[in-house]
């Protein structure tokens, strides 16, 4: 691996324990969780902290917001398709899931939201989206569009401001967010969680939706 990429690795996971439990993660009001029983992280104020409304271009070109895109369970990852190995292994863990709840009788749609909109057109993810996984939903849209979808998760990611060639890196988080209709976000999984326990944690917060 990169000493950059490994470097990206390492920042991610530091700065998601710190956003995740050390900022939000004090105490939580188990008794009034109905995921409780599922719950492996811990976010103080509810999960609602996290996720919220967003509008960007899916992978046909078309605007969309995430009542278009989250209309069933969905595990959302921020990334980009020139990331040399982690986007890549994350998101083939991902889909592994998706394949994994499918057996288990789950419709989870995996959806990729790409922080490199200079790279990331529609084209480019839909070339890069169909071959991991034929319902991989990929998203872009503006700077602005992105930086927005971005805040409203809590998630970080830096770009060059003036990169000099085409080869440039992106630093970013590599959390994935599980994402249920009628209750936002609920749960999120680092890169360590293998398929198996994604798809297990998953169907249990979906059972537990009803």
């Amino acid at each position: 691996m990169p000493i950059s990429t490994r470097r990206i690795a390492i920042a991610s996971g530091s700065a998601l324990a710190i956003l995740l439990v050390g900022i939000f993660a004090v105490t939580q009001q188990r008794g009034n969780d109905p995921f409780a029983a599922c719950r492996q992280s811990v976010i103080a104020g509810g999960a609602g902290a996290i996720g919220g409304a967003f509008t960007l271009v899916d992978e046909d070109g078309r605007t969309v917001t995430d009542r278009d895109v989250l209309t069933k369970p969905s595990l959302v990852y921020f990334g980009y398709t020139f990331c040399p190995d982690v986007c890549p292994a994350d998101m083939g863990r991902n889909v592994a899931a998706i394949d994994v709840l499918d057996e288990m009788g789950y419709d989870v749609t995996p959806v990729f939201i790409s922080v490199d909109p200079r790279r990331d057109t529609p084209e480019v993810l839909k070339e890069w989206t169909d071959y991991l996984h034929p319902r991989l939903i990929g998203l872009t849209g503006t700077p602005e569009q992105i930086r927005a979808a971005a805040n409203a998760y809590k998630t970080y990611y830096k770009a060059p401001d003036n990169p000099s060639d085409d080869f440039y890196l992106v630093d970013h988080m590599t959390q994935t967010y599980l994402m249920l209709p009628n209750h936002g976000f609920v749960e999120f999984f680092s890169r360590e969680t293998s398929p198996e326990a994604l798809a297990e944690s998953a169907s249990c917060f979906v059972d537990a939706a009803g």
